[in-house]
Protein backbone atom coordinates (compact mmCIF):
# COMPACT_ATOMS: atom_id res chain seq x y z
CA UNK A 1 0.00 0.00 0.00
CA UNK A 2 1.21 3.21 -0.89
CA UNK A 3 -0.11 6.68 0.80
CA UNK A 4 -1.16 8.59 -2.28
CA UNK A 5 -4.04 11.16 -2.74
CA UNK A 6 -6.97 8.90 -4.41
CA UNK A 7 -9.19 10.48 -7.04
CA UNK A 8 -12.44 11.92 -6.50
CA UNK A 9 -15.17 10.10 -4.96
CA UNK A 10 -18.00 8.76 -6.81
CA UNK A 11 -20.17 6.53 -4.35
CA UNK A 12 -24.20 7.53 -2.87
CA UNK A 13 -23.72 6.87 0.59
CA UNK A 14 -27.36 7.52 0.49
CA UNK A 15 -28.31 4.85 -2.07
CA UNK A 16 -25.61 2.75 -0.15
CA UNK A 17 -27.61 2.75 3.74
CA UNK A 18 -30.59 1.62 1.87
CA UNK A 19 -29.05 -1.88 0.94
CA UNK A 20 -28.00 -2.31 4.84
CA UNK A 21 -31.40 -3.10 6.86
CA UNK A 22 -29.79 -2.02 10.01
CA UNK A 23 -28.86 1.06 9.23
CA UNK A 24 -32.50 1.76 9.16
CA UNK A 25 -33.27 1.16 12.05
CA UNK A 26 -33.09 4.26 15.76
CA UNK A 27 -31.02 4.47 18.63
CA UNK A 28 -32.51 6.15 21.28
CA UNK A 29 -34.79 7.94 19.27
CA UNK A 30 -32.66 9.08 16.55
CA UNK A 31 -31.32 7.40 13.28
CA UNK A 32 -28.44 5.18 13.84
CA UNK A 33 -25.08 7.13 12.82
CA UNK A 34 -22.72 4.14 12.79
CA UNK A 35 -18.85 5.15 13.35
CA UNK A 36 -17.49 1.94 14.28
CA UNK A 37 -16.50 0.41 11.35
CA UNK A 38 -13.07 -0.44 12.17
CA UNK A 39 -14.16 -2.80 14.93
CA UNK A 40 -16.78 -4.44 12.19
CA UNK A 41 -18.64 -3.08 9.33
CA UNK A 42 -22.80 -3.33 9.23
CA UNK A 43 -23.73 -6.27 6.33
CA UNK A 44 -25.69 -5.32 3.18
CA UNK A 45 -29.34 -7.50 2.54
CA UNK A 46 -27.04 -9.78 -0.45
CA UNK A 47 -24.95 -10.90 2.63
CA UNK A 48 -27.76 -11.15 4.83
CA UNK A 49 -29.97 -13.17 2.10
CA UNK A 50 -27.09 -15.19 1.11
CA UNK A 51 -26.85 -16.70 4.64
CA UNK A 52 -30.34 -18.16 4.46
CA UNK A 53 -29.97 -19.32 1.49
CA UNK A 54 -26.97 -21.64 2.65
CA UNK A 55 -28.76 -22.85 5.55
CA UNK A 56 -32.15 -23.26 3.70
CA UNK A 57 -31.02 -25.05 0.55
CA UNK A 58 -27.24 -26.37 0.84
CA UNK A 59 -26.60 -26.90 4.52
CA UNK A 60 -24.15 -29.63 5.02
CA UNK A 61 -20.67 -30.47 5.44
CA UNK A 62 -17.25 -29.62 2.73
CA UNK A 63 -15.26 -31.87 1.14
CA UNK A 64 -16.83 -35.52 3.01
CA UNK A 65 -19.88 -36.27 1.06
CA UNK A 66 -21.54 -37.33 -2.65
CA UNK A 67 -24.53 -36.13 -2.04
CA UNK A 68 -26.19 -32.89 -3.77
CA UNK A 69 -26.40 -31.13 -0.74
CA UNK A 70 -23.00 -32.13 0.18
CA UNK A 71 -21.66 -31.26 -3.23
CA UNK A 72 -23.23 -27.73 -3.57
CA UNK A 73 -22.23 -26.93 -0.20
CA UNK A 74 -18.43 -27.47 -0.70
CA UNK A 75 -18.91 -25.91 -4.42
CA UNK A 76 -20.11 -22.77 -2.41
CA UNK A 77 -17.06 -22.89 0.14
CA UNK A 78 -14.95 -23.14 -2.24
CA UNK A 79 -16.19 -20.49 -4.51
CA UNK A 80 -15.39 -18.30 -1.54
CA UNK A 81 -11.26 -19.04 -1.83
CA UNK A 82 -11.69 -18.78 -5.47
CA UNK A 83 -13.02 -15.00 -4.46
CA UNK A 84 -10.69 -14.16 -2.31
CA UNK A 85 -7.99 -15.06 -4.14
CA UNK A 86 -8.68 -13.13 -7.35
CA UNK A 87 -9.57 -10.11 -4.72
CA UNK A 88 -6.65 -9.97 -3.32
CA UNK A 89 -4.43 -10.85 -6.27
CA UNK A 90 -3.13 -13.56 -4.53
CA UNK A 91 -0.38 -16.24 -6.78
CA UNK A 92 -2.88 -19.23 -6.32
CA UNK A 93 -6.02 -20.37 -4.48
CA UNK A 94 -4.05 -22.64 -2.97
CA UNK A 95 -2.88 -20.03 -0.75
CA UNK A 96 -5.73 -19.10 0.44
CA UNK A 97 -6.21 -20.47 3.75
CA UNK A 98 -9.80 -20.18 5.47
CA UNK A 99 -9.39 -19.42 8.99
CA UNK A 100 -11.98 -17.39 11.60
CA UNK A 101 -10.57 -13.99 11.42
CA UNK A 102 -7.08 -11.89 10.97
CA UNK A 103 -6.34 -13.16 14.55
CA UNK A 104 -6.62 -16.93 13.91
CA UNK A 105 -4.30 -16.36 10.70
CA UNK A 106 -1.81 -13.95 12.40
CA UNK A 107 -1.52 -17.26 15.05
CA UNK A 108 -1.10 -19.39 12.16
CA UNK A 109 1.99 -17.96 10.92
CA UNK A 110 3.78 -17.48 14.06
CA UNK A 111 2.91 -21.13 14.92
CA UNK A 112 3.28 -22.56 12.05
CA UNK A 113 6.07 -20.59 10.03
CA UNK A 114 7.53 -19.45 13.44
CA UNK A 115 8.40 -23.40 14.06
CA UNK A 116 11.12 -23.29 11.29
CA UNK A 117 12.85 -20.50 13.54
CA UNK A 118 15.70 -21.13 16.15
CA UNK A 119 16.77 -19.17 19.35
CA UNK A 120 18.47 -15.82 18.53
CA UNK A 121 16.47 -15.40 15.26
CA UNK A 122 14.56 -11.92 15.47
CA UNK A 123 10.96 -10.97 14.37
CA UNK A 124 10.19 -7.01 13.62
CA UNK A 125 7.02 -5.69 14.56
CA UNK A 126 6.14 -2.01 14.90
CA UNK A 127 5.19 0.12 17.92
CA UNK A 128 1.96 0.66 16.04
CA UNK A 129 0.59 -2.91 15.86
CA UNK A 130 -2.83 -4.44 17.10
CA UNK A 131 -2.37 -6.64 19.92
CA UNK A 132 -3.28 -9.70 17.03
CA UNK A 133 0.18 -9.07 15.60
CA UNK A 134 1.81 -8.60 19.05
CA UNK A 135 0.80 -11.47 21.13
CA UNK A 136 1.34 -14.19 18.87
CA UNK A 137 4.88 -13.34 18.57
CA UNK A 138 5.28 -12.50 22.00
CA UNK A 139 4.31 -16.63 23.06
CA UNK A 140 6.67 -17.66 19.87
CA UNK A 141 9.15 -15.97 21.70
CA UNK A 142 8.50 -17.27 25.26
CA UNK A 143 8.30 -20.64 23.31
CA UNK A 144 11.39 -20.70 21.16
CA UNK A 145 13.45 -18.23 22.58
CA UNK A 146 13.29 -15.72 19.10
CA UNK A 147 14.07 -11.86 19.79
CA UNK A 148 11.94 -9.12 19.18
CA UNK A 149 12.00 -5.39 17.70
CA UNK A 150 9.81 -2.76 17.30
CA UNK A 151 9.65 -0.24 14.81
CA UNK A 152 9.15 2.89 16.35
CA UNK A 153 7.00 5.81 15.35
CA UNK A 154 7.31 9.13 14.95
CA UNK A 155 5.34 11.55 16.35
CA UNK A 156 3.33 11.93 13.69
CA UNK A 157 2.19 8.69 13.80
CA UNK A 158 3.80 7.33 11.06
CA UNK A 159 6.61 4.33 11.19
CA UNK A 160 10.14 5.64 11.63
CA UNK A 161 11.51 4.62 8.12
CA UNK A 162 15.16 6.05 8.79
CA UNK A 163 15.67 3.84 11.64
CA UNK A 164 14.51 0.70 9.79
CA UNK A 165 17.88 -0.49 8.46
CA UNK A 166 19.41 -0.44 11.90
CA UNK A 167 16.95 -2.28 12.97
CA UNK A 168 17.23 -5.09 10.22
CA UNK A 169 19.89 -7.80 10.24
CA UNK A 170 20.62 -11.28 8.77
CA UNK A 171 19.10 -12.62 12.08
CA UNK A 172 15.58 -11.12 11.22
CA UNK A 173 13.70 -13.79 10.02
CA UNK A 174 10.11 -12.42 10.32
CA UNK A 175 8.74 -8.66 9.28
CA UNK A 176 5.36 -8.51 10.59
CA UNK A 177 3.75 -5.18 10.38
CA UNK A 178 0.24 -3.53 9.90
CA UNK A 179 -0.99 -1.87 6.51
CA UNK A 180 -2.88 0.32 8.25
CA UNK A 181 -3.31 1.05 11.94
CA UNK A 182 -6.30 1.00 13.71
CA UNK A 183 -5.72 3.78 15.98
CA UNK A 184 -4.05 5.99 13.91
CA UNK A 185 -4.70 5.34 10.55
CA UNK A 186 -1.64 5.40 9.34
CA UNK A 187 -1.31 3.77 6.00
CA UNK A 188 2.02 2.12 5.47
CA UNK A 189 4.52 1.48 2.67
CA UNK A 190 3.76 -1.97 2.41
CA UNK A 191 6.23 -2.68 -0.86
CA UNK A 192 9.26 -0.44 0.51
CA UNK A 193 9.11 -2.41 3.74
CA UNK A 194 9.13 -5.69 2.14
CA UNK A 195 11.66 -5.06 -0.34
CA UNK A 196 13.57 -4.54 3.04
CA UNK A 197 12.25 -7.19 4.49
CA UNK A 198 13.26 -9.82 1.37
CA UNK A 199 17.15 -8.25 1.04
CA UNK A 200 17.61 -9.37 4.48
CA UNK A 201 16.12 -12.74 3.71
CA UNK A 202 13.15 -12.46 6.40
CA UNK A 203 9.33 -13.12 5.25
CA UNK A 204 6.97 -10.55 5.03
CA UNK A 205 4.05 -10.83 7.16
CA UNK A 206 0.98 -7.77 6.65
CA UNK A 207 -1.88 -7.22 8.80
CA UNK A 208 -4.35 -5.95 6.50
CA UNK A 209 -7.83 -6.26 8.67
CA UNK A 210 -7.79 -2.62 8.34
CA UNK A 211 -6.71 -2.41 4.31
CA UNK A 212 -8.28 -5.11 2.58
CA UNK A 213 -11.67 -3.65 2.56
CA UNK A 214 -10.79 0.43 2.15
CA UNK A 215 -8.07 0.45 -0.58
CA UNK A 216 -7.10 -1.48 -3.24
CA UNK A 217 -4.36 -4.37 -2.01
CA UNK A 218 -2.04 -6.66 -4.42
CA UNK A 219 -0.68 -9.37 -2.84
CA UNK A 220 1.35 -10.04 -5.51
CA UNK A 221 2.41 -6.58 -6.67
CA UNK A 222 3.65 -6.09 -2.77
CA UNK A 223 5.51 -9.04 -3.04
CA UNK A 224 4.25 -9.94 0.12
CA UNK A 225 4.70 -13.63 1.91
CA UNK A 226 1.80 -13.42 3.98
CA UNK A 227 -1.60 -11.14 4.04
CA UNK A 228 -4.12 -11.91 7.33
CA UNK A 229 -7.84 -10.02 7.29
CA UNK A 230 -11.15 -10.67 7.99
CA UNK A 231 -14.63 -10.89 6.41
CA UNK A 232 -16.28 -9.35 9.16
CA UNK A 233 -14.58 -5.78 8.70
CA UNK A 234 -14.95 -6.03 4.51
CA UNK A 235 -18.92 -6.25 4.96
CA UNK A 236 -18.92 -9.86 5.36
CA UNK A 237 -20.23 -12.00 8.35
CA UNK A 238 -18.70 -12.68 11.55
CA UNK A 239 -16.48 -16.07 12.38
CA UNK A 240 -14.63 -16.13 8.79
CA UNK A 241 -11.10 -14.71 7.88
CA UNK A 242 -8.58 -15.40 5.64
CA UNK A 243 -4.66 -16.15 5.51
CA UNK A 244 -3.45 -15.18 2.25
CA UNK A 245 0.28 -16.72 1.50
CA UNK A 246 2.43 -17.93 -1.37
CA UNK A 247 2.04 -21.88 -1.85
CA UNK A 248 5.61 -22.89 -1.82
CA UNK A 249 5.99 -21.10 2.14
CA UNK A 250 2.78 -23.58 3.05
CA UNK A 251 4.29 -26.25 2.08
CA UNK A 252 7.11 -25.79 4.43
CA UNK A 253 4.62 -25.58 7.45
CA UNK A 254 3.48 -28.09 9.76
CA UNK A 255 0.09 -28.09 10.52
CA UNK A 256 -1.08 -26.62 14.14
CA UNK A 257 -4.38 -27.95 14.62
CA UNK A 258 -5.26 -32.02 13.92
CA UNK A 259 -8.47 -33.84 13.20
CA UNK A 260 -10.51 -34.44 9.91
CA UNK A 261 -10.11 -33.19 6.86
CA UNK A 262 -6.43 -32.11 7.23
CA UNK A 263 -5.03 -35.18 7.07
CA UNK A 264 -4.03 -38.01 4.25
CA UNK A 265 -3.73 -41.25 6.03
CA UNK A 266 -4.42 -41.98 9.63
CA UNK A 267 -2.84 -45.18 11.18
CA UNK A 268 -2.94 -45.64 15.07
CA UNK A 269 0.68 -43.69 15.88
CA UNK A 270 1.10 -41.67 12.82
CA UNK A 271 0.04 -39.70 10.24
CA UNK A 272 0.53 -37.82 6.72
CA UNK A 273 -1.15 -34.50 5.86
CA UNK A 274 -3.34 -33.69 3.12
CA UNK A 275 -2.04 -31.20 0.61
CA UNK A 276 -2.44 -27.32 1.07
CA UNK A 277 -4.87 -24.92 1.94
CA UNK A 278 -6.56 -28.10 3.77
CA UNK A 279 -3.78 -29.23 6.24
CA UNK A 280 -4.32 -25.89 7.66
CA UNK A 281 -8.12 -26.38 8.06
CA UNK A 282 -8.92 -29.21 10.54
CA UNK A 283 -12.64 -29.83 11.57
CA UNK A 284 -16.48 -28.45 9.74
CA UNK A 285 -15.49 -24.56 9.08
CA UNK A 286 -17.92 -21.86 9.34
CA UNK A 287 -19.28 -22.94 5.70
CA UNK A 288 -22.55 -20.67 5.96
CA UNK A 289 -20.76 -17.61 6.48
CA UNK A 290 -17.90 -18.37 3.80
CA UNK A 291 -20.66 -19.00 1.57
CA UNK A 292 -22.01 -15.95 2.38
CA UNK A 293 -18.74 -13.46 1.93
CA UNK A 294 -18.93 -13.28 -1.46
CA UNK A 295 -21.49 -10.75 -1.54
CA UNK A 296 -19.38 -8.90 0.15
CA UNK A 297 -17.08 -9.19 -2.51
CA UNK A 298 -19.57 -8.33 -5.21
CA UNK A 299 -20.42 -5.05 -3.53
CA UNK A 300 -16.96 -4.04 -3.00
CA UNK A 301 -16.37 -4.63 -6.83
CA UNK A 302 -19.22 -3.02 -8.22
CA UNK A 303 -17.98 0.54 -6.38
CA UNK A 304 -14.74 -0.12 -7.15
CA UNK A 305 -11.96 -0.38 -4.57
CA UNK A 306 -9.88 2.77 -6.06
CA UNK A 307 -14.04 4.95 -5.83
CA UNK A 308 -14.10 3.29 -2.17
CA UNK A 309 -10.64 4.92 -0.91
CA UNK A 310 -11.49 7.88 -2.59
CA UNK A 311 -14.52 8.35 -0.80
CA UNK A 312 -13.26 7.36 1.87
CA UNK A 313 -10.23 9.97 2.07
CA UNK A 314 -13.17 12.75 1.49
CA UNK A 315 -14.67 11.63 4.58
CA UNK A 316 -11.45 11.45 6.67
CA UNK A 317 -10.36 15.04 5.10
CA UNK A 318 -13.85 16.57 6.21
CA UNK A 319 -13.60 14.68 9.54
CA UNK A 320 -9.71 16.67 10.16
CA UNK A 321 -11.07 19.95 8.93
CA UNK A 322 -14.10 19.76 11.81
CA UNK A 323 -12.34 18.00 14.62
CA UNK A 324 -9.43 20.79 14.37
CA UNK A 325 -11.89 23.40 13.99
CA UNK A 326 -13.28 22.81 17.74
CA UNK A 327 -9.68 23.73 18.82
CA UNK A 328 -9.97 21.50 22.02
CA UNK A 329 -9.19 18.16 20.92
CA UNK A 330 -6.18 16.29 20.61
CA UNK A 331 -5.99 14.15 17.10
CA UNK A 332 -3.42 11.18 16.70
CA UNK A 333 -2.42 10.26 13.51
CA UNK A 334 -1.25 12.06 10.29
CA UNK A 335 -2.81 15.13 9.42
CA UNK A 336 -2.22 14.78 5.46
CA UNK A 337 -5.86 12.81 4.64
CA UNK A 338 -3.24 11.18 1.80
CA UNK A 339 -1.32 9.70 4.14
CA UNK A 340 -3.80 7.69 6.52
CA UNK A 341 -7.17 5.59 6.10
CA UNK A 342 -10.80 6.11 6.74
CA UNK A 343 -10.45 6.73 10.85
CA UNK A 344 -10.26 9.29 13.28
CA UNK A 345 -8.70 9.18 16.74
CA UNK A 346 -9.02 11.99 19.37
CA UNK A 347 -9.36 12.97 22.87
CA UNK A 348 -11.14 15.58 24.68
CA UNK A 349 -8.38 16.31 27.39
CA UNK A 350 -11.62 17.37 29.86
CA UNK A 351 -13.72 14.11 28.69
CA UNK A 352 -12.83 10.40 29.27
CA UNK A 353 -13.36 8.64 26.41
CA UNK A 354 -15.86 6.23 27.50
CA UNK A 355 -17.99 9.19 28.54
CA UNK A 356 -18.09 10.68 25.21
CA UNK A 357 -18.69 7.36 23.72
CA UNK A 358 -21.90 7.12 25.66
CA UNK A 359 -23.31 10.79 25.56
CA UNK A 360 -22.90 10.10 21.79
CA UNK A 361 -24.47 6.92 21.64
CA UNK A 362 -27.56 9.10 23.45
CA UNK A 363 -27.77 10.75 20.34
CA UNK A 364 -27.55 7.49 17.74
CA UNK A 365 -23.79 8.05 17.37
CA UNK A 366 -21.86 4.77 17.61
CA UNK A 367 -18.33 5.28 17.57
CA UNK A 368 -15.47 3.25 19.81
CA UNK A 369 -13.92 4.26 22.88
CA UNK A 370 -10.80 2.45 24.87
CA UNK A 371 -7.17 1.28 23.95
CA UNK A 372 -8.41 -0.49 20.54
CA UNK A 373 -6.33 -3.37 21.14
CA UNK A 374 -3.10 -1.74 21.24
CA UNK A 375 -2.04 -1.02 24.82
CA UNK A 376 1.96 -0.19 23.59
CA UNK A 377 0.73 2.06 21.26
CA UNK A 378 -1.71 3.55 23.79
CA UNK A 379 1.51 3.60 25.79
CA UNK A 380 3.61 5.41 23.38
CA UNK A 381 1.05 8.47 22.53
CA UNK A 382 1.13 8.94 26.42
CA UNK A 383 -2.95 8.31 26.58
CA UNK A 384 -5.07 5.56 28.49
CA UNK A 385 -7.27 5.85 25.75
CA UNK A 386 -9.09 7.51 22.61
CA UNK A 387 -12.45 7.77 21.18
CA UNK A 388 -12.08 6.63 17.64
CA UNK A 389 -14.66 7.21 14.47
CA UNK A 390 -14.01 5.25 11.23
CA UNK A 391 -16.02 5.05 8.15
CA UNK A 392 -17.26 3.41 5.78
CA UNK A 393 -19.01 3.43 2.25
CA UNK A 394 -22.38 4.37 3.95
CA UNK A 395 -21.23 7.43 5.78
CA UNK A 396 -21.47 10.47 4.34
CA UNK A 397 -20.38 14.14 5.59
CA UNK A 398 -23.31 15.19 7.63
CA UNK A 399 -22.52 12.22 9.88
CA UNK A 400 -19.51 13.62 10.52
CA UNK A 401 -21.48 16.72 11.43
CA UNK A 402 -23.88 14.92 13.34
CA UNK A 403 -20.34 14.03 15.50
CA UNK A 404 -19.28 17.17 15.79
CA UNK A 405 -22.21 18.26 17.25
CA UNK A 406 -22.64 15.65 19.30
CA UNK A 407 -18.43 16.50 20.71
CA UNK A 408 -19.87 20.01 21.91
CA UNK A 409 -22.90 18.73 23.29
CA UNK A 410 -21.13 16.45 25.51
CA UNK A 411 -18.86 19.51 26.28
CA UNK A 412 -22.14 21.50 27.53
CA UNK A 413 -23.25 18.20 29.15
CA UNK A 414 -20.22 18.15 31.57
CA UNK A 415 -20.44 21.88 31.98
CA UNK A 416 -16.61 21.98 29.93
CA UNK A 417 -16.15 25.40 29.07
Amino acid sequence: MTATAPPRTTLDPSALRARFPILQRQVHGHPLVYLDNAATTQKPETVLAAIQRYYSTSNANVHRGVHTLAEEATAAYEACRSRVARFVNAPDERGVIIVRNATEALNLVARAWGATLTAGDEVLLSEMEHHSNLVPWILLARERGVVLRHLPITDSGELDMAALPGMLSRRTQVVALTAMSNVLGTINPIAELTEAAHRVGAVMVVDAAQSVPHMPVDFQALGIDFLAFSAHKAYGPTGVGFLVAKPELLERMEPISGGGEMIRAVHLDSATWNDIPHRFEAGTPNIADAAAFPAALDLLEELGMDAVRAHEHDLVRYALERLRSLGWLELHGPLDPARRGGLVSFVDPEIHPHDLAQVLDTRGIAIRAGHHCAQPLMRRLDVAATARASFAVYNDRDEVDALVDGLMAARKYFGVA
